[in-house]
């Protein structure tokens, strides 16, 4: 079976706005927002969710406060933050622990934060719902966008994307530097830096 493409998709999304829809946006770092959020502010009345509860020690706030920091120097751009909840990614991945990375254990943190996304932007009557974990060349865009889909619920619709597609990563390390955020280089959560450790 052909994989879908889901920048197609979102293209299409797009093109058939007849009005400016508001967006939550859910981010896991501000070098992965760079580039999907210039790909769609100029559509969109967007606003940044920070809900990351598989981020671990002090990399939680830092990357929290790079997201801010960016947020602010490019402006028109609201910010909404969730309690950590760390709590409730070991309660998700429990039994997970030993799996790759990119495996399992991934999928349930995806789904766990989008469950978030999808549930605040049904509350707070935005039109679509995100990620930009998409952005990511490691990050299953296929896996990402059935979950985020599945998730529809109400009059908010499920925004597809792959925004690694038309060089979107590569923007984002590009935008970054430009920017001067700090990048880092694993996903966040303890079993992926003990991944990276162990390398």
């Amino acid at each position: 079976m052909n994989a879908k493409n889901y920048d197609r998709l979102m293209t299409e999304q797009i093109n058939g706005l007849d009005y400016r829809p508001k967006l939550l946006l859910h981010c896991c770092c501000a070098p992965c927002s760079t580039a999907c959020l210039e790909r769609l502010e100029g559509h969109f009345d967007i606003t940044v969710l920070f809900y990351n509860p598989n981020i671990g020690g002090g990399e939680y706030e830092k990357r929290k406060a790079e997201l801010i920091k960016f947020i602010n120097l490019k402006g028109g751009i609201n910010f909404a933050d969730c309690d950590r909840g760390e709590e409730e990614f070991y309660a998700r991945v429990r039994g997970l622990e030993s799996q790759k990375e990119g495996g399992k254990r991934c999928l349930e943190c995806f789904e766990l934060r989008l469950e978030k996304t999808a549930c605040l932007a049904d509350k707070g009557g935005y039109d679509y719902f995100a990620t930009t974990l998409t952005v990511s060349p490691l990050k299953d865009a296929q896996a990402i966008n059935a979950i985020g889909e599945s998730l529809q619920r109400g009059k908010t619709k499920w925004l597809y994307s792959d925004f690694k597609k038309r060089n979107g990563y590569l923007r984002s390390i590009e935008l970054s530097k430009n920017y001067g955020l700090y990048r880092q280089n694993y996903c966040g959560c303890v079993y992926s830096r003990q991944t990276l450790e162990n390398k």
